[in-house]
């Protein structure tokens, strides 16, 4: 991938915070959630609970596609990422912790949270790695997007 991609691609995820993440389901239907994350580079971790269906179904397939994007009021200014990719379970504690303290910082202007932060032991924190990224512009046309094997 091309430096001035890459470079492209993280400073997008560095000024979000929201994607939408489908997942598939064992009866081999896709599920969509909405879900906050945090990122390294490439790299996205979001948090999900014990139980819940997308942990459920990321055990039983880990492939995943996501997006970002913005909601701009002119159509043709619509730029975002569309990504597909493999999540794996952070498995470090420590990484968890990190992880975790990550969080609050993306919301600087949240109210204070009514509970605590989850520790790493009341969730799963999941890991993407991407595979294909497709880096969407409609600056340079309806539907332009140029896509980068990561």
């Amino acid at each position: 991938m091309e430096q001035t991609t890459e470079r492209t691609i993280t400073q997008f995820l560095d000024t979000h915070r929201i994607m939408s993440i489908a997942t598939l389901r064992p009866d081999g239907w896709p599920q969509a959630t909405t879900v906050g994350y945090v990122n390294e580079g490439l790299s996205i971790y979001f948090l999900c609970g014990l139980e819940s269906q997308k942990a459920h179904n990321l055990a039983h397939d880990d492939r995943v596609s996501l997006t970002i994007n913005d909601d701009p009021e002119d159509v043709m200014q619509i730029t975002g990422l569309s990504l597909s990719g493999h999540a794996a379970t952070v498995a470090s504690p420590e990484d968890a912790a990190r992880l975790i303290a990550m969080m609050p910082p993306r919301y600087p202007d949240s109210p204070p949270l009514p509970m605590p932060m989850p520790t790493p032991d009341q969730i799963h924190i999941f890991r993407v790695t991407p595979s294909f990224i497709s880096v969407l512009d409609y600056r340079k046309g309806f539907g332009h997007a140029d896509f980068v094997t990561a």
